[in-house]
């Protein structure tokens, strides 16, 4: 899958979501920590959340998951639409997949994203939702799965996580057309070309540079 994100985006997967976790991710939760957790009570709960959900956590991907999980609060989306959560020894034939989404969506294998040792990428291609990937040992390659699958499959990012999915795509990802937008069509919702919501968290995430100076 990341060879043929290559070959779509010109864009390395993991590589570039790497380098701008190590540039951008420390400033990121300070934004949310510093700023955004006094403004918006839904970042605030979650950081609060999180100082619970993090005594379990095992693995190097610690910021990247407070990373998601903040990015969520503060566009005011909502998870279940990006993970859908089963027992810890779960396997791929035993998820009732009929209640995972039908857009790309991360199968946590365990009660957080903390605490999970596998994840599983499932992808509804217009007919059958279904895993393609049932054994990813790290959230970091998760994430960059299930972002990648988009591109690799040819959905449309849902309406529903629209914000999260754009900023992640310009910010972590670099990818930033000109023009277009990988949205889905919503006639009851306006769809912009670049998100007002993910160029105003942009623009908040530059004007804190100096903190990291």
């Amino acid at each position: 899958m990341a060879a043929h994100f290559q070959e779509l985006t010109g864009v390395s997967m993991i590589e570039s979501f790497l380098a701008n976790v190590d540039k951008k991710g420390a400033r990121l939760l300070n934004v949310f920590k510093c700023v955004d957790a006094h403004k918006h009570k839904q970042v605030l709960d979650a950081l609060l959340k999180l100082q619970t959900e993090r005594g379990q956590s095992t693995g190097c991907s610690d910021e990247v998951i407070q990373m998601v999980l903040l990015l969520l609060a503060h566009f005011d989306e909502k998870k279940e639409h990006l993970f859908h959560f089963v027992e810890k020894t779960s396997l791929a034939e035993e998820v009732q997949m009929e209640s995972v989404p039908p857009t790309p969506c991360l199968i946590v294998c365990g009660s957080s994203c903390f605490a999970a040792e596998t994840f599983m990428l499932s992808i509804d291609k217009r007919r059958q939702t279904t895993v393609v990937n049932d054994h990813i040992t790290s959230f970091t390659s998760a994430i960059c799965l299930m972002f990648g699958s988009y591109y690799c499959f040819n959905v449309h990012y849902p309406v529903e996580l629209r914000s999260i999915l754009e900023f992640l795509q310009r910010c972590f990802f670099s990818i930033n057309p000109e023009k277009g937008t990988k949205v889905e069509w919503n006639k009851k919702k306006k769809v912009f070309s670049v998100n007002p919501r993910v160029l105003t968290l942009i623009s908040d995430l530059a004007d804190h540079e100096w903190t990291f100076q």
